[in-house]
């Protein structure tokens, strides 16, 4: 049975680390394995990206896609997010439902460009709703409740081939 004393990791289990700049001696003294001088040399410093002068790759390879300036951006909203709302008074279910009604009830923080209505999910109210965008299973949830669904933005007609 082995001792507490004589415990030890198997041979070649472990192996001494390397301490650098220990004299010449060592094989790995003076600059420690790092060359000599300049920002290399010294800790914490790394040149992401530099090609010593040549033309970087990221800048030699092509520029791709566009991000348009005036591209408008809508308030997404989800028809769980309504129930929500009505379910804890803050909307009423009497009244038509636009991007103020919304806003003021805290569903979205600001309108932007316009709500664009989601449908993750299935509306119990019939509600007269009007928003800038809806998507297909928002309007079916919408008209299948009984409510009624207003876009005010016109639906992109289909391109001719």
């Amino acid at each position: 049975m082995t001792k507490l004393n004589e415990l030890a990791p198997r041979p070649g289990a472990t192996r001494n680390r390397i301490r650098v700049g220990r004299g010449p001696g060592s094989g790995k003294g003076k600059t420690g394995g790092r060359g000599v001088k300049g920002q290399k040399a010294r800790s914490g410093v790394a040149i992401a990206g530099f090609e010593g002068g040549q033309m970087p790759l990221h800048m030699r390879m092509p520029k791709r896609g566009f991000n348009k300036p005036n591209r408008r951006e809508y308030a997404e909203v989800n028809l769980w997010r309504i129930e929500q709302a009505l379910a804890a008074g803050r909307l009423d279910a009497g009244k038509p439902i636009d991007a103020a009604a919304l806003v003021a009830a805290g569903v979205v923080r600001r309108a932007r460009d316009g709500i664009k209505l989601l449908g993750a999910a299935e509306l119990t109210t019939a509600l007269d709703i009007t928003v800038h965008w809806a998507s297909a299973t928002a309007r079916a949830a919408v008209e299948k409740a009984g409510g009624r669904l207003t876009a005010t933005r016109p639906a992109p007609e289909a391109a001719e081939a």
